[in-house]
């Protein structure tokens, strides 16, 4: 009830799910090194502070509890955040409260470009740039993309592969499912 869709279930039937994939760990670095650099100041102040100022020392204990609470909603928002790319679009579903969901059609992809920094080589993560015709998309830069190269080529083969080798292999693909589904619904005795 409380929680937020699966992007599994803004897909179309006709779609076929390539990369699903969350924003790498290492997004979430800034948001740990705040948390922890208030948390450590809130103990060293209330720490240096006489026990006379108990009411000093209240507020910062809450100041601490406001500073997990927002580090709390930081990972759950990265949690429930996904990147999903079709054979027909790219998606980002965001957001814990409300529910935001940014698409793009493949179709729009004119260039597409794909960074990795000193530190995102040894973490693990990249950049890719999609832009189309003379337009910025809402999913305009993706940061923190965990296994780039492979999803790079995953996302170049979509848009400039072969397109009836694409066709063919999903409907492939559609018929292995089909058949495994009708297998479990009529096991053989």
């Amino acid at each position: 009830m409380f929680a937020p869709r699966d992007p599994d279930e803004y897909l179309l039937d006709s779609e076929r799910r390539v990369i699903r994939v969350r924003r790498h760990w290492a997004s979430l670095a800034w948001e740990v090194f705040e948390a922890v650099a208030l948390l450590a100041v809130c103990v060293m102040i209330s720490y240096i502070l006489p026990p006379s100022m108990w009411l000093v020392q209240n507020i910062l204990w809450y100041v601490a509890l406001a500073v997990l609470l927002r580090f709390t909603y930081q990972v759950i928002s990265w949690w429930v955040e996904r990147i999903v790319v079709t054979d027909k679009r790219f998606m980002m579903t965001t957001g814990v409260f409300t529910t935001r969901v940014l698409m793009m059609p493949i179709g729009k992809v004119t260039d597409l470009t794909f960074k990795r920094t000193v530190p995102g080589r040894v973490l693990g993560y990249g950049t890719i740039v999609v832009e189309s015709a003379g337009q910025i998309q809402a999913l305009n830069q993706i940061d923190y993309l965990p296994r780039p190269e492979q999803v790079n080529d995953a996302i170049s083969e979509l848009v400039f592969g072969d397109k009836k080798a694409q066709a063919e292999r999903f409907s492939m693909i559609k018929a292995q499912r089909l058949a495994r589904v009708g297998r479990k619904k009529n096991p053989v005795a």
